[in-house]
């Protein structure tokens, strides 16, 4: 790898923004800023916050059924 390329994914990861609250990340928790931010995600995750919208009927697995004949 060039010294360029080396000096640019540094760049990036200096101006790198915590998603949850936009301050700079830390390497230690990156790519958060710090460990509640981390913690924060988290919760989301297990909470469900973070889904994909679909039209499926809740309950409905969308596979094949004996019963559809």
């Amino acid at each position: 790898m060039s010294d360029s390329k080396v000096v640019e994914l540094n760049a990036a990861k200096k101006a790198a923004k915590c998603p949850i609250c936009a301050k700079p990340t830390d390497a230690a928790y990156r790519p958060f800023c710090s460990k509640r931010c981390a913690d924060i995600d988290l919760g989301k995750w297990l909470d469900g916050g973070y889904t994909i919208p679909t039209h499926e009927v809740p309950g409905s697995d969308g596979g094949y059924n004996e019963d559809d004949e």
